[in-house]
């Protein structure tokens, strides 16, 4: 399953010293990713995934958010440099599932 969208860059509250920096998958697609995914999760619920923002890939996890809302995929800092994205942009995101 591939998911496409655009998304805004924001800091988590609780890290914000650590400069955990996340963007949320659509809601929609969240719902259609728990229905695939079915019963594969691991640590926190997360899931792997390859992810492209501009001309980065990368594997990594995204993550059930607060209450079983949307999904959200945490943008290293390495990325958001090479890619010149900073807290409020909006990115182009594909996300790939991994394992299901």
């Amino acid at each position: 399953m591939v998911v496409v969208f655009e998304g805004q860059l924001w800091s988590w509250d609780a890290r914000r010293a650590d400069s955990w920096v996340f963007v949320t998958l659509p809601e929609d697609e969240s719902e259609e990713i728990r229905d695939v995914a079915g019963g594969v999760r691991r640590g926190f619920g997360s899931l792997r995934v390859r992810v492209t923002v501009g001309g980065t890939s990368w594997k990594t996890s995204i993550f059930p958010g607060s209450g079983g809302g949307a999904y959200v995929l945490p943008l290293k800092r390495p990325v958001r440099k090479a890619e010149s994205l900073e807290l409020g942009d909006v990115a182009s995101v594909t996300v790939e599932l991994l394992d299901v």
